[in-house]
């Protein structure tokens, strides 16, 4: 039935945009709790711990409902653009962006301050900020602003093919970078392996 299939369509366009905000909003709790670690603010892990989660998962509520509404009162028939997400998305990529400067600066500070430890601190740096790229989401800066309707031939298909390919893999990156590649991670899963060989 045609109602039935526009009805699925809304919904899956609402599921998509509270998707996309809550995975950008996760990059900012992501880059305020990494900002906070380096800065040695002192805080309570537990107090902030649901105020994480209420940024990550709920915030885009707030957004999401009012543009559900308005989508239904306006547009009755079709299952339309997606508006919603390219002003929060600018703007919180140039939140994180400035975040992720800061953070760079307080790294390097401390590179710095250890150079006689790390005869290597441009390397060190250089490391850091490709490991914290994926995390952040900075990778969605370089496209941000060449829109679909400003980029024609090449361009269009580098930019289509960085942007599916870092979003698509970026959970896969981090988990890589910041769990598997993890020194205590690789013990525990060490010891774990063990144990499971002495059981069997």
């Amino acid at each position: 039935l045609p109602w039935q299939a526009a009805l699925g369509c809304r919904a899956a366009q609402v599921l998509m945009q509270y998707c996309i905000l809550a995975n950008h909003y996760w990059f900012l709790v992501e880059a305020v709790y990494l900002y906070k670690l380096l800065i040695g603010a002192v805080f309570s892990e537990k107090n902030y711990y649901r105020l994480y989660l209420y940024l990550g998962w709920g915030t885009p509520v707030v957004f999401v409902v009012p543009w559900m509404a308005a989508k239904y009162l306006k547009e009755n028939v079709e299952a339309g653009g997606a508006g919603l997400c390219v002003p929060l998305h600018c703007l919180l990529s140039q939140i994180n962006l400035l975040i992720f400067m800061r953070i760079l600066k307080v790294i390097l500070a401390k590179l710095r301050a250890n150079q006689k430890g790390y005869a290597d601190y441009k390397l060190r740096l250089a490391k850091a900020t490709l490991t914290l790229i994926p995390l952040f989401g900075i990778h969605e800066v370089v496209f941000i602003f060449a829109t679909d309707e400003q980029t024609t031939g090449i361009l269009r298909y580098v930019k289509v093919f960085f942007t599916l390919f870092l979003s698509s893999f970026q959970g896969f990156l981090v988990a890589v970078l910041y769990c598997f590649a993890n020194k205590e991670v690789k013990s525990e899963m060490k010891k774990k392996w063990q144990l499971w060989k002495l059981d069997h």
